[in-house]
C-alpha cells in the first residue's frame, strides 16, 4: 500500500486557503469601489 504524501495534502490545502482569501480581498475592494462610487452619485441628487 502506498504510503500518503502529507506535504502534496498540505500543499494543496495552502493553495486553496490563498485563492479563498486572495477571492475574499477582491470582493471586498469591488465592493469598496461601489461603496465609494455611490455616495460621489448620491451627492448632487441630493442639492
Amino acid at each position: 500500500m502506498a504510503k500518503p504524501n502529507y506535504s502534496f495534502e498540505k500543499r494543496q490545502k495552502e493553495l486553496a486557503k490563498k485563492k479563498k482569501k486572495e477571492e475574499k480581498e477582491q470582493r471586498k475592494a469591488a465592493a469598496k469601489a461601489a461603496g465609494a462610487e455611490a455616495p460621489a452619485d448620491e451627492a448632487p441628487q441630493q442639492d
